[in-house]
């Protein structure tokens, strides 16, 4: 026998109020419109100064490895402040999307070259240890960059996280 309990009266727009509980029930945020076009430019924004940088710092140097490391941990902190400094894990992902899009649709090869997981994996774990993350992160550059231990490295690599996190803030407080 079937009680009154087995029917459910559809809303106004019931595919809507289906899509949204579905949403909710495994766990996907609904984000605002507005958010995602915040997003999408902040990517777009902190896109620019690093292709920017990228472009001047690659055609008055003949340090490759140091140039491609530098590409990297840039890449890196753009992703981490997306995380640590947006609404959310999905605003964050939209910023993030738009960021390496942009990156894309300016020159693929820095696009392959900005997101080399070995390497980021190496970023991480100096992030996630807590504590004095400026200097890990300085650390991780100058063993990536294979100056372990340099202190010239180190700085350098300190400098650069913290100068590109000031500007990824400026872009997602502008």
């Amino acid at each position: 026998m079937y009680s009154d309990n087995d029917i459910k009266i559809a809303g106004d727009k019931p595919s809507v109020d289906i899509e949204k509980n579905r949403k909710k029930e495994i766990g996907e945020e609904i984000i605002p419109k507005s958010q995602i076009s915040k997003a999408k430019q902040i990517g777009k924004t902190v896109a620019s100064i690093y292709i920017d940088d990228v472009k001047s710092k690659t055609e008055n140097s003949d340090n490759a490895e140091m140039i491609m490391q530098r590409q990297l941990l840039l890449s890196f902190t753009a992703t981490i402040c997306f995380e640590q400094y947006l609404e959310s894990d999905a605003v964050a992902g939209v910023a993030q999307k738009s960021f390496l899009d942009t990156i894309k649709a300016t020159d693929t090869k820095l696009y392959l070259t900005s997101s080399d997981t070995g390497a980021f994996s190496f970023y991480y774990l100096a992030y996630r240890r807590g504590g004095d993350i400026e200097r890990r992160i300085g650390q991780t550059f100058a063993m990536l960059c294979s100056h372990d231990g340099d202190p010239i490295f180190q700085e350098l690599g300190e400098a650069l996280y913290c100068w590109f996190s000031s500007e990824v803030k400026k872009a997602i407080n502008g």
